[in-house]
This record gives C-alpha cells, structure tokens and sequence, in this order.
C-alpha cells in the first residue's frame, strides 16, 4: 500500500481516539441541536448556530494556509465582505439569483486572491503579515467610499440569494446550507492537505529552500493554496451576508481578520476540526464573558467586598481584554490550542 492510501484510509471505530469523538459529537449537535432549538421556539440559538458555521467556514479557509502552509494572513477578513458585497450589490438592483452572487463570488475572491496573493507571497515573515493587512484596509476604504452602497453605514439585502429548489428565505433552510457547506470545506481541506498538492504546501512551509532543490516551483503551490484559501472564504462571506440581510465595509476591518485568527489558533492550527473549535469557543466567550464578569462581580458584593464587585461589574465592558489575554495563555500554556489539549489527554490514555 502507497503512503498516500495509509494516509488517506479510513480508521476503525476504536480508533478515532478523543479528538475524533468530539469532532463527531459537535457535528452531531451542530446537526440537530439548531433545528430542536427553533422547534422549542428558540430561535436565537438557530442563529447563533447559522452565524457559528459561517464562521467556521471562514476560519477553515484561513486555516489552510496558517496552520498548513506557514502564511499568516491578517487580511483574510477582505474574502468575507467582497463575499458579502457581491450578494448584496446585485441584490441591490434587484438581481437575486444565487446562480449568479455564488459565481460572482468566486471569481471576485479568486482575482482578488491571485492579484494580492502574487504580490503578497513575494515577501516572508511580517512583511507577509502586513502586506495582507494593506489590501484588506484597501478593501475596507473602497467600500466606505461607495456612497451608492451606504458607505460605512452598510447596505441592507432585502431578498436573499434564490434558487429554483432550495428556499434559503427560511432560517432553518439557510442554515442547513450553510452546515452542509462546512461539511464540504473540511472535506475539501483533508483531501487537499493529504494529496501530493496538500504535502508540497506543508514542506514548503518546513522548509522551502529545500522543496525548491528537488524541484517544486513552492511559489506556483503557495499562491494556488492562497487563492482556493481566498475563494472558500469569499463563499463564507456570501454565506454570511445572506444570513444578516445586512453588509458593511466593517465585516472586512482588520479586527475581524484577528477574530478569525484566534479562532484558528485557539482551535489548534494546523488541525482539521480545530478551526471549528475556534469558532465554537470564540463565540460562546463573546457571548458569556461580560456575563460571567457581571456574575463574579455580583458574587463579590454578596460577600460583602461591594466596591470591589462594582469594578468588576463596570470591568464588563472591557471583557475584550479578557479575550486577549486567553489568547496569550493559549499560546503559551496550551500550544496547539483545544486540539493540542485533547490529543495530549489521548497521549496520557496510551501511556
């Protein structure tokens, strides 16, 4: 048997291991949990789930070339709204077919990807880093100088991406899509990372000086690895924007590219189902962290130390803080993210 088939077949039951076991315990909720939710008549939770798996989608993409090729991107936040504008702008003039935004987003985000891409891989280290950040802000301004579209104010969808079969108007439909979408993205990215393609990228990344001597042309894989990264991330975005109804020069902002990138490095770069994982406890943080620090400030003042549970109380507010710190002790005391924790705690099992 080849490398590639070891590489590639599948595993028995019994050996899926930990990480394998969450991946599949998370798909299943993420399967049927929203669609309980919106039957208990909880829609939030189905929107949350729906804003969740866009995400994913996006982190995914960005993971490709993070965590499997060594390209640190802090523009990728650009894909999403050039996704999201080319729903929303034909949306504007009343075209609403999807067979034309979903197109359209591919080959925006893909010229886009090859353009910048070309010019960004010809740089390393921070000089990468800023480079992508530089096209995502020029991205940023264009589209708050466009009038027509709202500017900064942003640029309502009043008819989402239609199709002859599938009726994404409805929330349940939508986001079954999108589910469905991040299940192909994963799939997509495994076969990419362990075809002969997928093992260029990675050597590259561990060393390109070498990769170059026996003969692989690393700029021609990289920038072809950037541009499908660009393209998957474009699609989330046109995802995304049909799920709000409501685009802004603002989902492209550098911040959005450093919430994506958390995502990937709190999940575990490098790892298949990490970036999910990412986006699971990005978003449950950013909705439970100013709660928690509301509720330890109130624990506080019960116990009688009042000032002191106000501060925390009025600390809520800055509950990003909080965030920026978890990132530093995860990248410090937990390398790898939640999937390095969970394949360490497989590791203790073995031994």
């Amino acid at each position: 048997m080849s490398v590639e088939a070891k590489t590639n077949r599948i595993l028995p039951i019994g050996a899926i291991g930990l990480r394998g076991w969450v991946m599949i315990a998370v798909l299943a909720f993420l399967a049927v949990g929203p669609y309980t939710a919106h039957v208990l008549g909880q829609g939030f939770y189905l929107d949350l789930a729906t804003r969740l798996v866009c995400l994913s989608i996006a982190a995914v993409s960005l993971n490709l070339i993070l965590g499997y090729g060594g390209m640190i991107s802090f523009g990728h936040a650009a894909y999403i709204g050039l996704g999201a504008y080319c729903v929303g702008i034909p949306a504007y003039y009343d075209y609403t077919s999807g067979f034309l935004h979903f197109p359209l987003t591919i080959v925006v985000c893909g010229l886009f990807a090859l353009i910048t891409g070309a010019l960004c891989l010809r740089t390393k280290g921070v000089y990468f880093i800023m480079i992508t950040m530089a096209f995502s802000q020029m991205v940023y301004f264009f589209f708050v100088s466009l009038d027509e579209y709202g500017a900064d104010d942003g640029l309502t969808i009043d008819y989402r991406s239609e199709f002859p079969v599938v009726d994404i108007e409805d929330g349940v439909t939508l986001y079954y899509v999108c589910f469905v979408s991040l299940l192909a993205a994963i799939y997509i990215v495994h076969r990419i990372v362990h075809s002969r393609f997928g093992m260029a990228i990675r050597g590259s990344r561990s060393n390109e000086q070498r990769m170059r001597a026996v003969g692989y042309n690393t700029y021609a894989y990289r920038l072809t690895c950037y541009v499908i990264s660009g393209v998957m991330c474009g699609y989330a975005g046109a995802l995304l924007g049909n799920y709000t109804n409501f685009i802004s020069p603002e989902m492209m902002d550098w911040t959005r590219s450093g919430e994506l990138m958390f995502m990937v490095i709190v999940g575990g770069s490098g790892s298949l189902f990490g970036p999910v994982l990412g986006a699971l406890a990005f978003l449950q943080l950013e909705d439970q962290l100013p709660h928690l620090i509301q509720l330890l400030g109130g624990a506080f003042g019960d116990l009688g130390f009042s000032e002191l549970g106000q501060g925390i109380k009025d600390f809520s507010k800055h509950w990003r803080l909080i965030f920026g710190l978890l990132l530093i002790l995860t990248v410090l005391f937990a390398r790898g993210g939640i999937d390095g924790i969970l394949k360490s705690i497989e590791r203790r099992r073995r031994d």
